[in-house]
């Protein structure tokens, strides 16, 4: 392990304290400038408060000017003796009055006399073109009287008078409106109930749209109510000249957001719901500042806010112009404009601080940075190892001895770690102890900081070592000392390297369970940091993780080699169970992975895209092996059962010993006919007769025992007529019984015949038939509730019928329905035993592979009649293999075996009716698989010549 350099040149880190000084005249110059910003924000935004409070009250006060000359007009007009009467020639003289108050108060847009008896007379001006158009008043008129007078039968009728500017009647007319009584009018109930002059509050002139208030007052006489419009838009235009800046917003607004005046153009009325105009509101005018000045809560005087993506400064003051209405002022101007030439003095304020300090330390300013830099780099290669990065960087000379210092040390933690990851990743995923030990020992040996390493294990305990890998950090290659094949090694050993003195260290490689199973070699150089405690501290845990990991792989390897072996007994033990299945359970395996590879390797054509990984093919090979391990629950006799009447022994001879009764009874019935005086002759002729009939029945039931040729009804009807024969039984058929048979007998035949019994020569008796044992019942028909693997298989009614006759009948074959489920049945316990088995997760489909090889492409196969869709290539390889090493085995003692052509020529029908897979016979038909199996494993005299092209005609139904 190499010391630190030492960085002669470098800065000590207490030499860069000068540079805080940078930071401290930095720290001064930004309290300075902001409190001269902060003392000086809040002098203008005092005086902005200040202005907006001025400005509150100006517009107060014009808008009691506006209101004060309407009030005295009212007044006046109220004890005015004129208004109390609605005579003509009074009203004329009324309308004198009322012109010069109008004309005296241009700001007033109506006058008007409500009377107690539901007369009314208003006069207005007629100012603006609404006005007129609404009341379509010529064009010499100036003004208009109108008169309403409400007759006895409860109408009204409204007198329009157009004067001009010299009161003379430019024309009238006359209309009856519908029913108007003043008396229902708000300005009229209110005055009605007060004292004084009652303001309503502001709202929008039907007739001219303009927005204003209407005042009103009771008359002397108690029963006539005086009133004037008054409008208010001058008021807008004194809020545009109150602005502070240029973009600042004034409006004056009722407590529901209801615009009375605005500094600048004012929006048109609104058209509330039942389509009378209403006061536009804040909404309506889309100003975003006013908008939110209202919605914010007032917690200082000035208020700073955000609108529309501007900051802005504003108020909102209470506004009392109008007496009993609650108003407010809103007063807001953007806070660039308002601060402008604040912001410029701080700016000027910084640059000039900024080049002080830059004449001042620009030294300092720069050494300052360089620290800077170098603790960045440092934290931001921290913060990615932090985050699981340990990828070095590529590095920067720097003259801080502290932090090259550092840079270093990280360099080192991080390439331990990363190794040590590497390591971790490379001892959890790489299967291969060789391929693994070589990538762990690299890595390790950059970890440590050695030069060479070594491990070698030890093949059995206590035996003598072997190299198992090497690693030279210099060149990658092998360790290029030599290391002695003793064993154990020495734990320190001294040598010269190129780069001065060198020494191994040797550590132990040992097992959970303390066994030996190698030894670690590091080289190294003969330093104080490799002979630390930490050092050795440090690598032994890594050996322990090696160790362990070794320890794990060999017990995965010895683990698979034992499951290999179990399974390679097992099918030695089923091919040695029974002559008849000779080396089935090991030639298949062997045809089965050469057709697979075969296929696997293929790079066009239909299987172009098959492939078999490592697990995939241990899998493929496992099922294969195991493809008949059901068989050790298959019963011998019926395996082996070559002839018909076969159950542990060939019944035929117990036949044959009848048929020696029937010859003695026939030499019996000769004598007792010599003995009674017959004719000599005849009786040795009637004797050979019967003598030959034995023979030949005899004969007969032999050669139907035995099961070669299809049996036609001819021949049954011959073994019915036979077994017609009697003989005489005088013994006791139930001696010499075990208890089991006893109980048996005596189920099936509760009453024995009397002795001495007539026995039939040929029978099916109760006896022979073995019942199937209820808890032992098989689950393999499909609608079997205890069904749970998909079986679909025809269950026989009985386990076992030995019934001479029954047998005997056997159409084609030795075996009876029972006994070929029987057989049958051994792929039903394949499946189940094998399901039983915890399989990882790569050999899950070892169970369906060994037990699928009996299905048919067209569906009609067992134990489950899968279709062809639904079997997997894997699946259809093996019941191809299956058949053709049963055609071609020439150990089996009931058959002789098959040339190649009739092999092939077999199988070929197969496909024709749906049983194997047509493309994948045809594939293996034109592969050199079948050809080199064959050279392997049959006898010369099976090879003959083949005609594949043929054989592809008859698989494809040509």
């Amino acid at each position: 392990m190499p010391h630190f350099p030492c960085f002669t040149r470098a800065w000590p880190i207490r030499y860069i304290i000068a540079g805080t000084t940078v930071v401290a005249m930095s720290l001064v110059a930004i309290v300075l400038i902001s409190l001269s910003w902060f003392g000086s924000k809040q002098a203008f935004l005092d005086m902005a408060h200040i202005t907006a409070v001025n400005a509150s009250q100006l517009t107060a006060e014009r808008t009691r000017r506006i209101i004060a000359p309407g009030e005295t007009m009212l007044h006046a007009l109220a004890f005015n003796p004129l208004i109390q009467t609605m005579q003509d020639g009074e009203n004329l003289a009324l309308r004198t009055t009322l012109t010069s108050a109008l004309a005296a108060n241009p700001l007033v847009s109506a006058l008007y006399v409500g009377h107690g008896n539901g007369d009314f007379l208003s006069l207005r001006p007629l100012r603006d073109p609404k006005t007129r158009q609404f009341f379509q008043a010529p064009p010499q008129a100036d003004y208009l009287v109108s008169i309403m007078t409400r007759l006895e039968d409860g109408s009204t009728r409204t007198h329009l008078f157009f004067y001009d500017a010299q009161h003379a009647l430019v024309t009238q007319r006359v209309q009856h409106e519908a029913a108007f009584d003043p008396r229902t009018r708000p300005w009229y109930a209110q005055a009605a109930a007060s004292e004084g002059t009652v303001t309503s509050g502001p709202y929008v002139f039907f007739t001219t749209g303009q927005v204003g208030i209407t005042l009103s007052q009771r008359a002397r006489s108690g029963q006539t109510i005086v009133g004037a419009d008054i409008t208010l838009a001058d008021l807008g235009k004194g809020l545009a000249s109150l602005r502070l800046t240029p973009g600042a917003e004034l409006a004056l607004v009722t407590p529901d957001g209801s615009i009375l005046a605005y500094s600048g153009a004012m929006p048109p009325p609104a058209v509330s719901s039942d389509g009378t105009p209403r006061l536009p509101s804040l909404r309506d005018l889309d100003v975003k500042a006013l908008s939110r000045l209202r919605q914010t809560v007032p917690d200082d005087p000035i208020i700073s806010y955000e609108a529309g993506g501007e900051d802005w400064l504003g108020t909102a003051l209470p506004f009392d112009g109008i007496q009993g209405l609650d108003l407010q002022l809103l007063s807001t101007a953007p806070t660039d404009e308002l601060l402008g030439n604040l912001s410029r003095n701080r700016t000027f304020m910084v640059l000039m601080s900024s080049a002080l300090i830059l004449l001042l330390l620009p030294l300092g300013w720069r050494t300052g940075g360089a620290v800077g830099q170098a603790l960045e780099r440092l934290a931001e290669r921290a913060r990615k190892m932090s985050l699981f990065n340990f990828i070095r960087p590529g590095s920067r000379p720097t003259r801080l001895r502290e932090v090259g210092e550092l840079d270093l040390v990280m360099d080192h933690i991080g390439g331990t770690v990363k190794a040590f990851l590497e390591i971790s990743r490379i001892m959890g995923t790489e299967p291969s102890i060789e391929a693994m030990l070589d990538q762990v020992l690299k890595k390790l040996v950059k970890a440590t900081r050695c030069s060479d390493g070594a491990v070698y294990l030890s093949e059995t305990e206590g035996g003598a070592p072997s190299l198992a890998a090497t690693f030279n950090d210099a060149d990658g290659g092998s360790e290029s000392g030599a290391w002695p094949a003793h064993w154990p090694a020495p734990d320190k050993e001294s040598g010269q390297g190129a780069g001065g003195t060198l020494e191994r260290t040797t550590f132990e490689l040992r097992s959970r369970r303390g066994h030996l199973e190698g030894l670690l070699v590091l080289t190294h150089e003969r330093d104080p940091d490799h002979a630390s405690p930490e050092f050795l501290s440090f690598a032994h845990q890594l050996t322990g993780m090696l160790a362990m990991a070794i320890e794990a792989r060999q017990f995965a390897q010895a683990q698979k080699a034992l499951l290999d072996a179990f399974i390679r007994v097992l099918a030695d033990a089923i091919d040695a169970k029974s002559p008849y299945t000779g080396g089935h359970c090991e030639r298949v395996p062997r045809l089965a992975i050469m057709l697979a590879d075969q296929i696997a390797a293929e790079t066009s054509g239909p299987y172009a895209d098959f492939s078999l990984s490592e697990d995939e093919r241990y899998e493929f090979r496992l099922a294969a092996w195991l493809h008949d391990c059901g068989k050790v629950t298959s019963p011998e006799h019926i395996i082996d059962k070559a002839t018909k009447l076969e159950v542990i022994h060939n019944r035929i001879h117990e036949i044959r010993t009848r048929f020696e009764v029937l010859w003695r009874d026939a030499e019996i019935g000769h004598l007792r006919a010599r003995l009674a005086g017959e004719d000599a002759d005849r009786a040795a002729a009637d004797l050979d007769a019967r003598r030959a009939q034995l023979h030949e029945d005899f004969r007969f039931i032999a050669q139907c025992n035995i099961g070669g040729e299809f049996l036609p009804d001819e021949a049954i009807e011959r073994l019915r007529r036979i077994a017609q024969t009697t003989w005489m039984r005088h013994f006791d058929d139930s001696l010499g019984l075990s208890a089991a048979e006893l109980s048996k007998l005596a189920l099936r035949r509760p009453h024995p015949p009397e002795l001495p019994a007539m026995e039939p020569l040929l029978a099916d008796k109760p006896e022979h038939i073995v019942p199937w044992d209820e808890a032992r019942r098989p689950a393999v028909e499909r609608d079997d509730p205890r069904n749970m693997l998909g079986f679909d298989m025809k269950l026989p009614a009985c386990r076992q019928n030995a019934g001479e006759l029954h047998n005997l009948t056997i159409r084609r074959g030795t075996l009876t329905e029972e006994d070929r489920f029987a057989i049958n049945d051994h792929m039903v316990q394949t499946l189940t035993m094998l399901n039983q088995l915890p399989w990882p997760r790569h050999l899950a489909r070892v169970p369906d592979i060994a037990s699928n090889h009996h299905e048919r492409m067209d569906g009609t196969g067992y134990p489950r009649r899968i279709p062809g869709e639904k079997l997997q290539l894997t699946e259809r390889v093996m019941a191809l293999v299956d058949v053709f090493e049963a055609l071609t085995a020439a150990d089996r003692p009931y058959k002789p075996p098959k040339t190649l052509s009739e092999s092939l020529r077999i199988m070929a029908f197969m496909c024709k009716d749906g049983h194997l897979d047509t493309q994948l016979y045809l594939y293996f038909l034109r592969s050199p698989v079948w050809l080199d199996y064959a050279r392997d494993f049959m006898k010369a005299e099976q090879f003959d010549t083949v005609d594949i092209d043929a054989l592809a005609r008859i698989a494809e139904g040509a």
